[in-house]
């Protein structure tokens, strides 16, 4: 049976406990510091098991390439060259990272994996699969976008394996929801203040959707990279939705990515939206067909 939704990382978002969930299994896997689970609506239970596993498999993989925190991955390697010094990368990598240029330049900075210390300034050739840095001194953490890109290509090989009714996150801050399970026309979440007193502010169904969620518990505070200065004082969470493209992508080379990276782009939205001014965020879904963005401020929820 489905347990009740939790909050993690920030923003709280879980999937609601129901009885007529009662089947659908849970599989769970330590991760990039947090819990990757998938849910499962399909009948053959053994089969699931190996199609979670196989998806889990895929994370630690990303892991190894993605993490600044072990000492000859692709990250670590970009954060120790010197001006005018390069190094070759997994087109994973090289696809994440250009996700994250692209959402640097959509945010105007306020979503920067460099937290300022120079993303423009990274070359990367993606016909050679290269980083090369014109400047010294460029750190990337890919925190903010790494778990969301993660969570794309888990539910691409969900469905490969044909367990189309699924839904995957990380640390419940990173999500997609595939096929609800049979009689539902969603998958049920909850949206909760992320303050630690699990109020359910909203209540949501989706399917073919990608979420994101980030926020700030007492005494935790987000710096905009564009000044250092934290986050708005009264915002205590965003929650970005988006749905996923009708076709996925059938290479992996970055110019055509995985099924256009829903879960990644959300994932530095959110991260974005903790920043951004309420204007900002209007002009910012009428100019995306499909996005959805909710915020938590002065204790009221907005929606856009």
């Amino acid at each position: 049976m489905i347990p009740r939704g939790a909050e993690i990382d920030g923003g709280g978002v879980g999937i609601e406990q129901r009885s007529d969930l009662r089947d659908v299994r849970r599989f769970s896997h330590e991760a990039m510091a947090t819990v990757y689970e998938v849910y499962s609506a399909h009948a053959d239970a053994g089969y699931a098991a190996q199609a979670a596993q196989a998806a889990f498999e895929l994370v630690d993989r990303l892991e190894r390439e993605l993490s600044r925190f072990l000492p000859n991955s692709d990250i670590t390697r970009i954060n120790h060259l010197a001006a005018g010094e390069s190094t070759r990368v997994t087109p994973s990598t090289l696809e994440c990272l250009v996700i994250a240029r692209h959402m640097f330049d959509l945010t105007a900075g306020a979503f920067d994996v460099s937290i300022g210390t120079g993303l423009p300034t990274l070359e990367l050739d993606t016909e050679e699969f290269v980083v090369r840095a014109t400047t010294r001194g460029v750190r990337v953490d890919l925190g903010g976008i790494g778990k969301g890109y993660a969570v794309d290509l888990m539910a691409e090989l969900l469905e490969e394996w044909g367990v189309h009714r699924s839904l995957v996150h990380g640390g419940f801050s990173s999500m997609v929801a595939l096929e609800p399970p049979p009689g539902h026309d969603g998958w049920p979440l909850t949206l909760s203040d992320p303050g630690g007193t699990s109020r359910v502010i909203e209540r949501i169904s989706v399917c073919q959707t990608a979420l994101a969620a980030s926020g700030v518990r007492k005494g935790d505070h987000i710096l905009d990279p564009r000044t250092q200065d934290p986050v708005r004082a009264r915002r205590r969470a965003a929650w970005v939705a988006v749905a996923r493209p009708a076709e996925s992508g059938q290479g992996t080379s970055v110019e055509q990515p995985h099924r256009a990276a829903a879960a990644a782009v959300t994932d530095a939205l959110t991260t974005a939206c903790m920043l951004l001014s309420l204007d900002e965020i209007e002009a910012l879904c009428e100019n995306s067909p499909g996005l959805e963005i909710w915020i938590l401020e002065d204790m009221q929820l907005l929606h856009f």
